[in-house]
């Protein structure tokens, strides 16, 4: 029987349930699961944790939204990962880590093969968080390093973490989607920024919704898309305080960029969905979003759960 997936949302689990989700889980039934937002006792979450531990057929886990909801749970997924080697997209948005709880995750995050997508968005992370995301970016011998980052809604992580991540993610990284939405990031941050996309030979799609950036911003921006080379594909500039000539600028340019590629047989492009949870506000007219979105799929949404990097990493 192929594996299938097992997708609830912001209920309570009966310990019924949870029998079935580990009975999945270890006869390798499952291979995604999203819990999202979902209440159970500490006890089924361990069962559960016990179960993901073995399994080899999961490839994405969806906790976010408050399940890994304390230090004790925060161990027992480590220890589950530790052991688990097929898990590739992890998210965990909403979930209080702190810096304290990502240090004891850290390392089995470090030292997974598989795991390539990662959602640490509105975790209540500091500087000390990005130190070891920044870890968590470059290819390792048989790893690849993480594909897709999601940094949501940290308001704790101030200039010199981003500074930190920017130097990261230019220098050795993988990534390919970063979404760095709803932080403070200011003008001096979006430079940075900008440094890291020219530099990257991999980054496509770059969310900096609601980041507090001004005309300035998007200017370095726009320079940078019009004077160098990038494979930057998508760029979310909405509620920030842009003009939108500046905004349908750097859209078309972004537009004649990808038609190039077209034009010239680029090849096969990686459709990209997973747990990432939408912004409360990202809702109504004012969210604007550069059309050179090569589609849906570019949508990082939690109702568009499905097969995230899985062609790509099985090949």
């Amino acid at each position: 029987m192929l594996p299938s997936s097992i997708q609830i949302s912001g209920e309570p689990l009966s310990g019924a349930e949870v029998r079935d989700i580990c009975r999945g889980l270890r006869d390798n039934a499952v291979r995604l699961l999203s819990l999202r937002g979902c209440r159970l006792c500490d006890r089924d979450f361990g069962r559960i944790c016990r179960a993901l531990a073995g399994a080899t057929s999961l490839a994405q886990l969806n906790l976010n939204l408050g399940v890994v909801s304390s230090p004790s749970r925060i161990k027992q997924l480590a220890e589950a990962l530790r052991t688990n080697r097929s898990i590739q997209s992890l998210f965990l948005h909403g979930s209080p880590l702190t810096d304290a709880g990502l240090a004891l995750l850290n390392p089995a995050l470090a030292l997974h093969p598989a795991l390539v997508a990662l959602d640490l968005g509105d975790c209540m992370l500091g500087d000390e968080a990005i130190n070891l995301i920044c870890g968590l970016l470059p290819p390792d011998g048989a790893k690849s390093g993480l594909k897709e980052l999601t940094l949501s809604a940290n308001p704790g992580i101030t200039p010199k973490g981003w500074s930190r991540l920017a130097i990261a993610v230019a220098h050795s990284s993988q990534v390919r989607v970063l979404n760095l939405d709803y932080n403070p990031l200011g003008d001096h941050v979006a430079g940075m920024l900008a440094v890291a996309v020219a530099s990257s030979r991999t980054l496509e799609v770059l969310d900096l919704e609601g980041t507090g950036l001004t005309n300035q911003s998007a200017q370095t921006l726009l320079d940078m898309v019009e004077n160098y080379p990038t494979a930057l594909r998508s760029l979310v500039l909405a509620e920030n305080s842009i003009s939108p000539e500046l905004q349908q600028q750097i859209c078309d340019l972004l537009s004649e960029g990808e038609e190039e590629e077209e034009a010239g047989g680029a090849g096969d492009t990686q459709e990209w969905e997973g747990g990432r949870e939408p912004a409360t506000r990202r809702k109504g007219s004012s969210s604007w979003r550069c059309p050179s979105d090569p589609g849906p799929q570019m949508v990082l949404m939690a109702s568009g759960l499905g097969d995230s990097l899985l062609a790509e990493t099985e090949m």
